[in-house]
C-alpha cells in the first residue's frame, strides 16, 4: 500500500494514509474534539481507516486506554503504525463493528460511518467504495453496536450528513440514550449545514440542538473556533 505522510493536530499527530482510497477528511478531528473523555477512560472508534479520530483523541487526552476497529486488515496495520509512529498503544483489531460489544465496555464509543447512498455514483477503488456507501439499515447496525459496547452512563457519538440526523436519533432513542445533542457543522454563516455531530449518553432523557460550528470564513481558511480545534486540538463541547 503506497502512503502519504502528513500531520493533523498542527503537527502533534503524525498521519499516514494511502494514495488510493479513502482520505481523510476533517469530520474524523472534529468528532474526536467532541468525545468527552477524561484520563483512565476507555474510548472505541469503529471504522476507524487509518486511525485520525483515535490518535486525535489520544493526543488530546493523555492517559486513556484506546480501542480501534477497522474491517480492513491493511487499513488496520496502517493505524497500528501510526500509533507506534506516535508514541501510542490503543488495541487494535481488524473488525467489523458489528463486533464493538466484544472489545467492551468502553465510556465512549464513536464513528464516522460511510453514508453515501450506495444507487449513487461508485468508485472503482474497492476500499474507497466500501468505505463510503452505506446500504439500506447499516446505519441501525453501527448505533445497535456502538451502543452495545458502552457503559450505563456512556456515549455515543457519529458525524453524519444532516439528511440522516433524525434517523439517528430515533436509533440512539430505541438504544436507550436519551441525552442527544445535534450539533451542526455550518461550512458558513447563513449556509445550511451539511454534516452534523450527533451524541447520545446513556442513562439521561433530554435532547438539545446545538448553535454549532462555523467551518470556514468569508474567505479560504477556516474560522478562528475551527482553527482552535483543528489545529489547537481543543475540545468541542457538546
Amino acid at each position: 500500500m503506497q502512503v502519504t505522510q502528513g500531520t493533523l493536530l498542527d503537527g502533534r499527530v503524525h498521519y499516514a494514509q494511502p494514495v488510493d482510497g479513502y482520505r481523510t477528511g476533517i469530520e474524523p478531528v472534529l468528532l474526536a474534539a467532541a468525545i468527552p473523555a477524561r484520563p483512565g477512560q476507555r474510548v472505541m472508534e469503529a471504522g476507524m481507516g487509518a486511525g485520525a479520530g483515535l490518535l486525535c483523541v489520544l493526543v488530546r487526552v493523555t492517559g486513556m486506554h484506546g480501542v480501534g476497529l477497522e474491517r480492513d486488515s491493511q487499513m488496520a496495520d496502517l493505524a497500528r503504525r501510526n500509533a507506534a509512529d506516535n508514541g501510542l498503544t490503543p488495541r487494535i483489531e481488524a473488525a467489523d463493528v458489528a463486533s464493538a460489544a466484544s472489545f467492551g465496555p468502553v465510556d465512549h464509543a464513536f464513528a464516522n460511518p460511510p453514508w453515501h447512498d450506495p444507487a449513487g455514483s461508485r468508485s472503482p477503488n474497492a476500499a474507497r467504495d466500501a468505505a463510503k456507501h452505506l446500504d439500506p439499515g447499516s446505519l441501525a447496525v453501527w448505533i445497535g453496536a456502538l451502543s452495545a459496547a458502552i457503559t450505563p452512563r456512556g456515549t455515543v457519538s457519529l458525524a453524519l450528513p444532516a439528511a440522516l440526523a433524525a434517523e439517528a436519533m430515533a436509533l440512539l432513542r430505541h438504544e436507550g440514550l436519551g441525552r442527544i445533542a445535534l450539533l451542526p457543522l455550518w461550512p458558513r454563516t447563513g449556509m445550511a449545514a451539511k454534516i452534523v455531530l450527533v451524541q447520545g449518553t446513556r442513562g439521561h432523557s433530554c435532547s438539545r440542538v446545538l448553535a454549532g460550528l462555523v467551518l470556514h470564513d468569508k474567505g479560504s481558511g477556516y474560522t478562528d473556533a475551527a482553527n482552535a480545534i483543528l489545529r489547537g486540538g481543543e475540545a468541542l463541547v457538546i
